[in-house]
This record gives structure tokens, C-alpha cells and sequence, in this order.
């Protein structure tokens, strides 16, 4: 009990700290409304899973021992991130029915599915987690852990990020905040984007060094 409640409060200041799943959340409840942002944050709990899996199969470890190898992992990470941050800057400007949507019906492009995708890829992508994840089960986590306790541990983190993600989503989703949030959607859309980038950029330069090493 003690190791777990070790790994459960590392893990939720890591979750509720804001980064790129925190602002795509955001971004979903407010553009497309509430299903899509519930969506975002089922698949961002999804997305650490895959960092549960390969930590607990030794990859994890592999990358951290073979630089070059998590260098890829964090200029992929990075590449997407910028992607998604230059797309919601183009996006910000084109304010129309997605804008309105209904909060209790969501629309086609602010779907389960697109809404699921998007925050499972912008997990799943996060090279940083992996470095998380990697520390968190060396040093907090006993060798001597069972597996299927350590595979435990990884479902209680997904719901957790999951849970906190589709709290943030209800509270931004909500019409009175989201309303206030659309008057300025714009500047909110193209602020968002460039936090993305700024993550990107930071990414990008933090793990090149990995790929000369």
C-alpha cells in the first residue's frame, strides 16, 4: 500500500500539471463541445497504456539505454505536437457551425472517434511520459512488484488520467465558461496552438541531443 500510494500521488501532480493533454482537452470542450472533449479525455487515458505496456515489457528501459533510439521516440513526439499546434492556429480563424455545436450532440468533425484519436495520439506520442514512466518503475516501484500488480498500477493511472482529463472537459464544456471562452475563440484557438509549438520546440531541442550521443 505504501508503494502504491507513492506511484498514485507522483502520478496525479504529474496529470493535473498543465502540458499538451491538458490543452487539447481544452481545445475539444470548447470547439466542439462536451462529447468530443469526454472523448479526447477517455483517449488520453487510453494513450498511457502504451507507455504502461512497453515499460513493463523493458522497452522503456531500452530506449533510455540506447540514446539514439529515444532521441527518434522524442523527434517524433515533437513532430506532432508541432503539427497539431500549426493546425489549430490555421483553424482559429475559421469560426462557424462547429463553433455553435451542440454541447449535448457533438458534430461530426468534434466526434467520438476523431475526439478519441487525437488525445490517444497526443499521449501515446509524448516521449517525455516515457522518461516518466521509466523513473516512476525503477525507483518507486519494487523489482520484487508482481506483475499484475505492477499491470495494476498502470490501470489506475489510465483511469486517473482519464477521470481528471473528463473533469477538465465537463468544467470547460460547460455553457456558461464556454460561452465566455467562444466570445474570444480566435485568440483562444491561436493561443493554444502556440503553447503546442512552444512544447514542440522544447521537445525537439531536449531530445536532439539524444540522437548524436
Amino acid at each position: 500500500m505504501g508503494e502504491f500510494f507513492a506511484l498514485a500521488v507522483i502520478h496525479f501532480l504529474a496529470v493535473v500539471a498543465p502540458g499538451p493533454d491538458f490543452a487539447v482537452t481544452i481545445r475539444q470542450s470548447l470547439r466542439h463541445g462536451r462529447p468530443a472533449g469526454v472523448a479526447t479525455a477517455l483517449g488520453i487515458g487510453a494513450g498511457i497504456s502504451v507507455h504502461v505496456v512497453y515499460t513493463l515489457l523493458g522497452v522503456g528501459a531500452l530506449m533510455h539505454a540506447t540514446p539514439w533510439l529515444l532521441g527518434v521516440a522524442g523527434l517524433v513526439g515533437g513532430l506532432y505536437l508541432l503539427y497539431l499546434g500549426q493546425l489549430f492556429i490555421r483553424q482559429a480563424g475559421k469560426q462557424g457551425a462547429e463553433l455553435t455545436v451542440d454541447t449535448e450532440s457533438g458534430s461530426a468533425a468534434g466526434g467520438f472517434r476523431p475526439g478519441f484519436m487525437l488525445g490517444f495520439l497526443t499521449n501515446a506520442t509524448n516521449p517525455k511520459a516515457t522518461l516518466f514512466f521509466l523513473a516512476v518503475f525503477t525507483t518507486v516501484v519494487s523489482a520484487s512488484t508482481p506483475l499484475h500488480t505492477q499491470l495494476l498500477y498502470g490501470l489506475w493511472m489510465c483511469v486517473v488520467n482519464a477521470g481528471w482529463f473528463v473533469l477538465v472537459s465537463l468544467m470547460f464544456s460547460t455553457p456558461a465558461i464556454r460561452e465566455r471562452f467562444l466570445r474570444t475563440a480566435v485568440v483562444f484557438e491561436r493561443l493554444t496552438g502556440l503553447v503546442l509549438i512552444i512544447f514542440s520546440v522544447k521537445l525537439l531541442w531536449s531530445f536532439t541531443g539524444y540522437l548524436f550521443v
